[in-house]
C-alpha cells in the first residue's frame, strides 16, 4: 500500500530525487557521496551548483549571497541576532508561535533588547497579529513567515524601511517571494529543500562583517562563510547534495511559480473539507490559515479511535496533531501530491457519511 506522509518534518521529497540521491550513496564519480572529500572538485561542483540553484528557483540578485551551514534554524536564531546587531542593540519581533519565541530567547542570550510588538500568544498562536505598529528605533525586524505548529502563515509581510529577517524554514520555495525585500533569509532545509542537516541562509552583501556583538564565534559569522564560498568547514555534504537534486527537480517542473499553484490547489481541497464536514474544524483563524500545515479538531472526541483507524488503514502516516494544539496537522509540503491529500479527503467525507 502506498503510504501518504503527512509528517511535520523531515518530509516527503520527489521520488526522482530519492533514486538519484540512492544511486550517489553507491556511485558518485567513483566513491559514495558520503566519504567524497568536500575539497574535491567534484563536490565543489555540488555546492556551487547548490548555491546557484537557489539563486535562479528565487530570482535572487548578486546583491545576495547563498550559504549552507548546519545547525537548523534553531542555530539560525542566534546567528541572524549576532550578524544582524548595529549600534541600538534593539530589534522588533513578532512572536506566532513555538519558534518566533525561540528567536526571541535566543535574542535576549546574545544581548539584543527585544521589543516583542505583535503577538497571538493570547490564543494560542491561533492567528496572525494584524495593524502593527512597527518599531522604527531598531537594528532588524524579525519574524517566522509560516508556523508548523499552530498552522498560521503571514499573507503579507511586514512593512518597514529597517532591515528585514525571517525566517521560513516551513514555506521557502513554496510561493514566489520577492528577496529583495529582506537582508537575511534563513531555514532548515528538512521541509521543502532537502534532508535534515543543512540550514539555506540568504544574506545581503551589505549585511555581512557590520555586527557590533562583541560576542561573534566564528563560525556564527556569515561574513566567514561568505568569504570561504560556504566551506568554511565540512558542509553537510549529503543534506546538500539532496538539496541541488531537489532544486534541479523544482526548476525542470515549472519552478517556484507552478510549485505555488499546487500548493495553493491542495490547500483548497482540504480546507474545503473541513469547512463543509460537520466532524471536522480548523484551528487557526480562516484568514491565516497555512498552506504547508493544515490543524483540524474532531467535533466529537468520542470518534477519535474510530477516526485514527480509518487514517492508518488508508495508508495515511504523520497526521497527529502537536501536542500543544491536539488534533490532526496535515504538513503539505512541496513534494506531497494532490492525490494524496485527496485520499485524506475522502476518508474525512466517508467518516462523516457513515456517523451523519
Amino acid at each position: 500500500m502506498k503510504k501518504h506522509n503527512f509528517g511535520a518534518g523531515p518530509c516527503i521529497l520527489p521520488q526522482d530525487v530519492f533514486k538519484k540521491a540512492s544511486d550517489a550513496v553507491l556511485d558518485f564519480n567513483g566513491l559514495s557521496i558520503l566519504e567524497v572529500s568536500h575539497r574535491s572538485k567534484d563536490y565543489e561542483a555540488v555546492m556551487h551548483e547548490a548555491r546557484e540553484l537557489v539563486k535562479k528557483a528565487l530570482n535572487i540578485s548578486d546583491d545576495y549571497e547563498v550559504l549552507y551551514l548546519q545547525g537548523g534554524a534553531t542555530l539560525g536564531f542566534t546567528i541572524a541576532a549576532l550578524n544582524m546587531m548595529r549600534s541600538t542593540k534593539k530589534a522588533g519581533y513578532i512572536n506566532t508561535g513555538t519558534w518566533a519565541s525561540g528567536a526571541i530567547k535566543e535574542a535576549k542570550k546574545v544581548g539584543v533588547d527585544v521589543n516583542v510588538f505583535g503577538s497571538s500568544e493570547d490564543k494560542n498562536f491561533s492567528y496572525i497579529p494584524k495593524n502593527l505598529v512597527v518599531p522604527t528605533d531598531a537594528d532588524y525586524i524579525h519574524f517566522t513567515s509560516n508556523n508548523t505548529i499552530f498552522g498560521t502563515q503571514f499573507k503579507e509581510f511586514p512593512k518597514t524601511d529597517l532591515p528585514l529577517v525571517c525566517d521560513m524554514s516551513s514555506d521557502i520555495f513554496s510561493k514566489e517571494v520577492n528577496v529583495s525585500d529582506f537582508d537575511l533569509i534563513y531555514a532548515g532545509a528538512q521541509k521543502n529543500l532537502g534532508p535534515a542537516g543543512a540550514t539555506l541562509y540568504i544574506v545581503k552583501k551589505d549585511v555581512l562583517g557590520k555586527s557590533t556583538s562583541a560576542f561573534m564565534p566564528s563560525y556564527l559569522d556569515l561574513k566567514q562563510h561568505a568569504d570561504k564560498d560556504s566551506m568554511y568547514n565540512t558542509p553537510p555534504v549529503f543534506s546538500v547534495y539532496v538539496a541541488m537534486l531537489n532544486l534541479q527537480d523544482l526548476l525542470a517542473n515549472g519552478g517556484v511559480p507552478k510549485m505555488a499553484l499546487k500548493n495553493q490547489a491542495k490547500a483548497k481541497l482540504i480546507y474545503s473539507e473541513i469547512d463543509s464536514n460537520p466532524l471536522f474544524k480548523g484551528s487557526a483563524a480562516v484568514e491565516d490559515r497555512s498552506e504547508m500545515n493544515v490543524n483540524f479538531l474532531l467535533t466529537n472526541d468520542a470518534l477519535k479511535d474510530e477516526f485514527d483507524a480509518a487514517w492508518k488503514a488508508a495508508g495515511i502516516i504523520g497526521l497527529n496533531g502537536h501536542r500543544s494544539v491536539g488534533g490532526y496537522r496535515a504538513s503539505m509540503y512541496n513534494a506531497l501530491e494532490l492525490d494524496s491529500v485527496q485520499v485524506l479527503v475522502d476518508v474525512m467525507n466517508d467518516f462523516s457519511k457513515k456517523h451523519g
